[in-house]
This record gives structure tokens, C-alpha cells and sequence, in this order.
């Protein structure tokens, strides 16, 4: 795994979650309300994990599965670390974050950071890189 290539992947990946996160805020969640906007939200945020991930896998030096699956999981921890510092540093609580990865409430960022750790691994299969 390429550490530097991995982290200015991830550094892409949030920036873009940031920016859809910011307008689903602003435009969808009047719109459906809060529990649907988060889940279109997990939706969207796969998507953009996946493009981050194909676009990596047309890289040279990630083709192991270890090294995707490895790369997959920083993802996963910064993302974790990323999420929750960011709801502190909004004033959410701890059971409001809670509750976007428990699925008995509507939550999927859980299923959202699964679809994370194996994005790399999945889009370099699919581009016939390991």
C-alpha cells in the first residue's frame, strides 16, 4: 500500500462526501426530512467512495489484496475519526451520531463504511487489477 497515494485518495473521497453532505443539507433534507436525506445520503456517499476507488485501482502499486484491503480500512478510521470529530465540533451527541450506524433506526453509515473497506478491493477486481 502507498500511504501518500491512499491518503490523497481519501482526502478526494471526503472532500466530495463534504460538498454533497453540504447540499443535502441545505436542499434535500427540507425536502424528505432527516432520516431519508441521511440515507440518500449514504447512497451518494457509496458512489463517490467507489469512484475514488476505481480511480485508484487505475493506479500501479495497490494490486495485493492485502494492500486494497488495508487501504480500505484507513479509509474506514478516517473516515470514523473524520465523522465523529466533526459531529462533536457541531455540538451532535454521542447517541444522535449513534444512531446513523444503528439500522433498527433507519441508520447506514454502518453498511456505508463496509461498502468503504472493500471499495478498493471490489474496483480493482472489476478493472482486472488483482
Amino acid at each position: 500500500m502507498n500511504l501518500n497515494r491512499a491518503l490523497a485518495y481519501w482526502l478526494m473521497i471526503i472532500t466530495a462526501e463534504s460538498v454533497t453532505g453540504t447540499l443535502r443539507r441545505l436542499f434535500l433534507l427540507p425536502a424528505v426530512g432527516a432520516l431519508r436525506a441521511h440515507q440518500a445520503g449514504v447512497a451518494a456517499g457509496c458512489v463517490i467512495i467507489f469512484t475514488g476507488a476505481w480511480l485508484l485501482a487505475g493506479r500501479s502499486g495497490f494490486f495485493s489484496r492485502s494492500g486494497l484491503l488495508l487501504t480500505g480500512a484507513l479509509w474506514v478510521v478516517l473516515t470514523t475519526l473524520f465523522e465523529f470529530g466533526l459531529g462533536m465540533l457541531v455540538g451532535y451527541s454521542r447517541e444522535r451520531m449513534i444512531a446513523d450506524y444503528d439500522l433498527s433506526q433507519g441508520g447506514l453509515m454502518g453498511l456505508g463504511l463496509l461498502f468503504m473497506l472493500l471499495a478498493p478491493l471490489l474496483a480493482a477486481r472489476i478493472r482486472g487489477r488483482c
